[in-house]
């Protein structure tokens, strides 16, 4: 139910914590898990304090318990150990402080821990945060390198010296964090997240070395995965040796066996990339050549062809063609001419023969009427009809005389 209060009505701070205290008693019994990062056994004490906080987040909680309860687990649970407790909800009002009263601590064996992380990993990868497509490309030659590891650690070592050793101008961006126990997820999360924020880092390495199965149950957080998974800035995980595969592996861009081996597929080495410079040039030396080579090869036999050593030769026998199509025309045509002169020469004398200024040449008149039809017969001539003779130098007229008979 609702409090009502205002400025004008407060309630007390002993009230108050008096009734958060009686919401808490009404909560029953509950399982919770965490990691125990405090223990406190007091010589003497019936009592037993704890403090458990959840790996993957800032948070913690006091747990305390009768003696005998702890002893039942005493050999198998230290700080560090992760554990399941049945306790219930305690509110301490006089200085408002939450705890937790275990009646029950069961450790976390590792083949449950084992089982989890399977389940865990079944469940990422059906969500696709494993897939080969997800997997972003590494720069040949990055600007800057963020680099997640421990303070002073060999890995950290392992990383900086040997891809300087490889590319000595490499630069580096460097957030130490813890990496195992209850403070290892939440440093990491927030370097990760820090470095992929930085628009000068073009790659991120989270290096670790070996360690138990425990130490490396940070790498495979949950929590972790899904950052690694949201970053735009291509990750490489290096936890522990070659046997070692924490879900950091599964979700990264590129998975490294080792930090050194980290290094070596983040940064190329310098000797290696200038001989392989070197052999380019030689071999693109050697293609040029052999380019230049075969060219000078054909153009020596494309001038050793005799077209090429006598040019003119073409146009000379071009030239000898010519002039023989020439002569033989005008030969044809000269045939063509006189051939046609003399059939021309033979039809004016037809012409001429058969003209009827040859035939009055020979001394043949002719008779015409007055209106100048030509007499061919006596009997078309009347008695004393006049008529016209025409003979080759001229004409004259003629009368006919009758017949005396």
């Amino acid at each position: 139910m609702a409090l009502t209060t205002s400025a004008e009505t407060p309630l007390p701070v002993g009230e108050v914590s008096r009734m958060i205290g009686g919401w808490i008693d009404r909560l029953g019994a509950v399982w919770v898990e965490g990691q125990i990062t405090q223990l406190s056994r007091r010589p003497g004490a019936g009592v037993v304090f704890l403090t458990l906080r959840d790996p993957s987040h800032d948070v913690s909680v006091g747990v305390t318990c009768y003696r005998q309860v702890f002893d039942a687990v005493a050999d198998l649970v230290s700080e560090g150990a992760r554990v399941v407790v049945h306790a219930k909800p305690e509110w301490y009002a006089p200085r408002g402080q939450l705890s937790l009263r275990a009646a029950e601590i069961k450790p976390v064996g590792i083949g449950e821990l084992l089982a989890r992380l399977e389940q865990l990993k079944r469940s990422l990868a059906a969500e696709g945060l494993f897939a080969p497509e997800r997997k972003k490309r590494l720069p040949f030659l990055p600007r800057r390198i963020g680099l997640v590891c421990g303070r002073a650690s060999a890995a950290e070592r392992d990383v900086l010296e040997n891809a300087r050793r490889r590319w000595p101008a490499v630069a580096f961006e460097v957030r130490n964090v813890a990496v195992q126990g209850v403070k290892a997820v939440p440093q990491v999360v927030q370097a990760v997240r820090e470095l992929d924020a930085d628009e000068d880092v073009d790659v991120i390495v989270v290096a670790r070395g070996g360690g138990s199965v425990e130490d490396l149950l940070p790498f495979s957080d949950e929590q972790l995965v899904r950052a690694v998974a949201d970053c735009r800035t291509p990750v490489v995980s290096a936890i522990g040796h070659e046997p070692d595969s924490p879900l950091l592996d599964l979700v990264a861009d590129l998975r490294a066996s080792t930090p050194t081996d980290a290094a070596k597929k983040v940064v190329p080495d310098v000797g290696e990339e200038l001989e392989r410079v070197r052999g380019l040039r030689d071999r693109a030396l050697r293609t040029v050549q052999g380019l230049l080579d075969r060219e000078e090869r054909g153009l020596a036999h494309a001038l050793a062809r005799p077209v090429m050593e006598q040019p003119l030769r073409m146009v000379e026998v071009r030239e000898d063609e010519v002039s023989a199509l020439l002569a033989r025309s005008r030969r044809v045509l000269g045939h063509l001419l006189d051939r046609a002169d003399s059939e021309l020469s033979h039809t004016r004398a037809r012409v001429r023969a058969l003209s009827p200024a040859a035939t009055l040449d020979r001394g043949y008149a002719v008779l015409q009427r007055a209106d100048g039809t030509v007499v061919r017969s006596p009997g078309e001539v009347a008695g004393d009809e006049e008529l016209r003779a025409r003979v080759a130098e001229g004409e004259f007229a003629v009368r006919r005389v009758a017949d005396p008979g």
